[in-house]
């Protein structure tokens, strides 16, 4: 009971925040939930200097409940239709991953950036943006900060591919009688989802396609989710070995015995089993409808971390130190759209 009384008051103003910026990211798809709950978060945090009573709760909910967003993503995702429709986009999704982390590595050593933030930047760009940011921030420990700006960088960049995706894609010729090619387009080389769905769906009505593109792109952009997995699990593992590292040379001790069982987060374990139980329960006849719910309770989810990470942060410092952030963004970004179609064209997609 004295746990639930220290958190409450921190966990209820993370949820106060959320509900209308969750109201506004359905009006306002492009932008989404998250974006307005961070910028919500930092905007009160400028004003609110000691949260006395709420940091407890605050500092829960950006890290537990972030956790348990990230497991409930499992519930949407069928594996067994994910890599039977993705295998044709699973080269292109491994190359624009790659590149995007190497950029990103790259330019950590180059710009002096800290090497959290080039992470988080690196997989936001490459894999599903603010899920891909919420499942690997606690894996490599970084700060509500760290976190707030690499959000903050993704939004930006997703902003203009929606917005200019569609005009360049048909100013470079893709096919405009069938969505493959850019809805393959969309799915590997636009960060997050609802901007996948928002350039997928304005080209669909560009040149009246349906849902031919979204149905693409979606299926590309789930596959790309599914890096989530290994990618975590390396991270995890690089990290206990770095402490170990540091232990023996005289640094923080710490036990010295490695264990794939503290270094594995346990979270990723329970999103794997989610979404084994997702693919087994649709194979037997459960409708996908029935795991909704859960779908949008984690989408919820990640908007109440957002607020707290918003919360968290310091939205000046932010400004100050946000152009090498962005200049990893716009190279990951635009590294990740050239492999996308240079690998269309040897593959003979467009």
């Amino acid at each position: 009971m004295n746990v639930i009384k220290e958190k409450a008051p921190g966990i209820i103003v993370c949820l106060l925040i959320s509900i209308p910026c969750w109201l506004l990211g359905k009006l306002v798809p492009m932008v989404g939930g998250p974006v307005f709950s961070i910028l919500a978060g930092m905007i009160i945090a400028l004003f609110w200097k000691e949260k006395g009573k709420a940091s407890s709760g605050i500092s829960f909910t950006s890290k537990y409940i972030l956790q348990t967003a990230v497991v409930l993503l499992g519930f949407g995702m069928n594996l067994n239709v994910i890599l039977a429709t993705g295998m044709q986009s699973l080269p292109i999704i491994v190359c624009t991953i790659s590149t995007s982390l190497i950029l990103a590595y790259v330019l950590h050593k180059a710009l002096t950036v800290h090497g959290n933030t080039a992470i988080l930047v690196g997989v936001g760009s490459s894999i599903c943006g603010g899920s891909a940011i919420a499942a690997t921030a606690p894996v490599v420990e970084a700060s509500d900060e760290e976190v707030a700006q690499a959000i903050s960088v993704i939004f930006f960049y997703n902003v203009i591919a929606a917005l200019i995706f569609p005009v360049f894609g048909h100013a470079i010729g893709m096919d405009t009688t069938t969505g493959e090619a850019f809805g393959i387009f969309a799915g590997t080389a636009v960060n997050d989802t609802s901007s996948v769905t928002a350039a997928a769906s304005t080209w669909d009505s560009m040149f009246h396609l349906g849902t031919q593109t979204l149905d693409k792109a979606v299926t590309v952009k789930l596959t790309r989710t599914l890096a989530i997995i290994p990618i975590t699990l390396v991270l995890a593992l690089h990290r206990a070995h770095k402490k170990k590292t540091d232990s023996s040379n005289g640094g923080e001790s710490i036990n010295n015995t490695f264990s794939l069982r503290r270094a594995f987060p346990m979270f990723i374990l329970y999103f794997i089993l989610a979404a084994v139980l997702t693919t087994v329960l649709i194979g037997i006849g459960v409708p996908a409808q029935v795991f909704s719910p859960l779908k949008e309770l984690s989408k919820f989810f990640i908007i109440m971390a957002m607020a707290a990470i918003g919360l968290g942060s310091n939205i000046v410092k932010l400004i100050k130190t946000g152009g090498k952030p962005l200049l990893i963004g716009a190279v990951c970004w635009v590294g990740i759209a050239g492999v996308s179609l240079v690998m269309q064209r040897v593959m003979g997609i467009w």
